[in-house]
């Protein structure tokens, strides 16, 4: 027999890394299993985490597979018992009783905040019923982290009642808020922002440190697998296995970065949008120029942050007119300097006595260093946390920039819509994207091209046909990724900010070209036709989309009619694949697409001359009117008046009209003006 060969040179080093993960997966996994009769690290069993939310989900329960070792164990079953306070129970865990406790037991203790506090940290947030989904995501990104101690406020008791029965640790704030989304600088919102400066001092006394959180931010997660471990090292998959690389790969508790800075007082978020630093240490505070924002900071209950959050509660209780984050500015920059001798980047503020630090924006990103600069990737970091900020559509806006970046959990049912959904290949000209300086000009060429009168006006035409043929075929756009070469703002500026690492051109946030919250809005479907629903243009490569929407897809390549085998196809000759006439009829389009009302996925090769358009004037009609109200404004100009351009669905039928900024206040055509 011929002897073994030996391993190339430096496979000995690599088999070693091998057997040493092998082994610690091992390990863990006999950890966990061992566990499983008690609780999986977070007092409950370790397959129950986050079941409520996809009840759908194929994997089966740890309970479920065989045991490890043959021979049988018989155990008495203990008898399940409610722990005497309800903020003892894991996350999720849902309560055994069917009645609503009594009212005083949700009110905000010590007692109540001793129970969920760990290594003497609560991470806290709160809200009204408007944001509930917000909530959900919020909770469900930290106990993904494995981390369980938290605490939701409840601005009204229909949030209240609803997150005690998803298994949510909830108190009253007792504000009897509306459930309604409040609005971004409306009267009620100011006042949620007073609720936060009550229940920040209301906390303090309680001895515990506070990282205080919005509810539109996540925290993030990282992947801890060594990069040169290669996929098909996972060959003896099982359940348990796979649950157990999973929970040992995906980590980011933001609250070990926050030690690192015992000596700080406060330490807090931030808009900068220019990086100071370039690793992940505190911003350089001289050089922050962005206000301070509270939608994420961390206090510890020290003398100074006592004080500061007195005062700031008195600045606002006196002045219903100021922004809470702007008086937090206002008192922390009474006194600000010198830095903290060897404080790692700390400096004295408020009254001098305060340590406040900075939180670098490249890894707890605001919505521009995130969706727009993706300010981590570029500086290789980790980001730990992302604050929808710096968008322009509301509640909606966040939502979606959340749902492109594959942050949110969505119910199942939005990633499996009864009618199915419809994609196309945008195929925009390398010429647009990349060719030519970076101006005004070549950004609404990008949106608006048009090639020859013959030819196709991207990116708005394209969408606006793709809108037309998922309205036809009742099927839910899946919109394209949207690039643009010039960033949106709400102030004059050159198109790119000034010492902000954006890339021209980059992938923008939907929010820049769209108005997503009309497009959301209930639109009177007797003047504007029927509600076209769309998703994000990352939806089909989120995990959360099952197999069987994935696996259901219908290619249809667009074909000249006149050229040999583009006839209207037979779904009994086709294997996935179709070839479907360019300009094709509505009445083309049923005929051949009714065949395929059970394919989820319908993937056009491209939505250039696709359609002809509706053959009912009136229904034309109404699609125009609401198409036109899906685009809106960019801003800003630098030096010119007016500073903003509208976007137009319906650009090529302006004649005259060219994308340049308009020098007067009548050539700003509004979206759905047609002169």
């Amino acid at each position: 027999m011929a002897p073994c060969n030996s391993l190339p040179e430096g496979k000995p080093i690599f088999l070693a890394i091998y057997t040493a993960v092998v082994a610690g997966i091992v390990f863990s996994a006999l950890v966990i299993l061992s566990s499983l009769s008690g609780d999986g690290g977070n007092g409950k069993p370790f397959y129950f985490s986050g079941t409520w939310l996809f009840p759908s989900a194929s994997s089966a329960p740890l309970s479920s597979l065989p045991p490890l070792s043959p021979p049988p164990v018989t155990r008495t079953p203990k008898q399940r018992i409610e722990p005497p306070n309800m903020f003892t129970r894991a996350i999720w865990d849902l309560p055994l009783d069917t009645k609503m406790p009594d009212m005083k037991l949700f009110q905000l203790t010590k007692d109540m905040v001793k129970h969920r506090a760990k290594d003497n940290i609560i991470i806290v947030t709160f809200g009204n019923h408007a944001f509930m989904d917000f909530i959900v995501n919020w909770v469900k990104h930290l106990t993904d982290l494995d981390i369980s101690n938290l605490l939701v406020g409840a601005m009204d008791i229909k949030l209240l009642e609803s997150l005690y029965w998803k298994g949510i640790p909830v108190f009253d704030m007792g504000s009897k808020m509306a459930t309604i989304d409040v609005g971004w600088g409306s009267p009620t919102f100011h006042k949620m922002g007073r609720e936060k400066v009550l229940l920040i001092n209301a906390l303090l006394p309680f001895g515990y440190e506070i990282l205080m959180c919005d509810t539109d931010m996540v925290w993030l997660k990282k992947l801890l697998l060594p990069g040169f471990l290669p996929r098909h090292f996972f060959w003896f998959s099982s359940p348990i296995i796979n649950i157990v690389v999973f929970s040992f790969f995906m980590e980011q508790n933001p609250l070990p970065y926050i030690a690192r800075f015992p000596e700080a007082d406060i330490l807090t978020s931030s808009d900068q949008i220019v990086p100071t630093v370039t690793d992940d240490s505190l911003e350089v505070w001289q050089e922050v120029t962005g206000a301070y924002n509270v939608g994420i900071f961390h206090w510890r209950p020290t003398v100074p942050a006592k004080k500061l959050a007195k005062d700031w509660k008195d600045l606002l209780l006196n002045d219903e007119t100021i922004w809470d984050q702007a008086g937090f500015n206002n008192l922390v920059h009474k006194v600000l300097g010198p830095s903290v001798e060897g404080s790692n980047g700390l400096v004295y503020a408020f009254d001098g006595s305060l340590k406040l630090g900075i939180l670098p924006a490249s890894i707890f990103c605001s919505g521009h260093t995130y969706f727009v600069q993706a300010l981590h990737q570029q500086l290789r970091l980790e980001p730990y946390a992302v604050h929808t900020t710096f968008q322009y559509a509301g509640t909606e806006g966040k939502r979606h920039r959340l749902r492109e970046a594959m942050l949110f959990y969505d119910q199942p049912a939005y990633y499996d819509s009864a009618g199915g959904f419809l994609s196309f290949n945008p195929g925009l000209p390398k010429t647009l994207l990349l060719n030519g300086p970076h101006t005004l000009h070549s950004h609404f060429s990008l949106m608006n091209y048009q090639a020859s009168k013959s030819s196709v006006l991207f990116q708005m035409k394209l969408i606006r046909t793709a809108f037309a043929v998922a309205s036809l075929l009742n099927r839910t756009l899946v919109m394209p990724p949207l690039w643009c070469r010039f960033d949106r703002i709400w102030f004059g500026h050159p198109g790119i900010l000034e010492g902000t690492l954006t890339r021209q051109p980059f992938l923008c946030p939907m929010d820049h070209l769209f108005e997503i919250n009309v497009m959301l809005n209930d639109l009177s479907e007797a003047e504007f036709g029927p509600q076209i629903d769309f998703r994000e243009y990352s939806f089909l490569q989120n995990p959360l989309v099952p197999k069987h929407v994935k696996e259901s897809v219908l290619d249809v390549q667009l074909c000249d009619p006149h050229s040999s085998g583009c006839d209207i196809p037979n779904r009994s000759t086709n294997h996935g694949f179709i070839r479907f006439p360019r300009n094709s009829t509505e009445q083309m389009y049923i005929q051949t697409f009714s065949q395929y009302k059970d394919v989820k996925v319908l993937r056009f090769s491209s939505m250039e001359d696709t359609f002809q358009g509706f053959s009912s004037t009136e229904r034309e009609a109404k699609f125009r009117n609401r198409v036109k109200r899906y685009v809106g404004l960019w801003c800003c100009v630098e030096n010119r008046s007016p500073g903003h351009i509208y976007y137009d669905m319906y650009w090529n039928e302006k004649p005259g009209w060219t994308p340049e900024p308009p020098q007067t206040r009548n050539d700003d055509h509004p979206p759905w003006q047609t002169d």
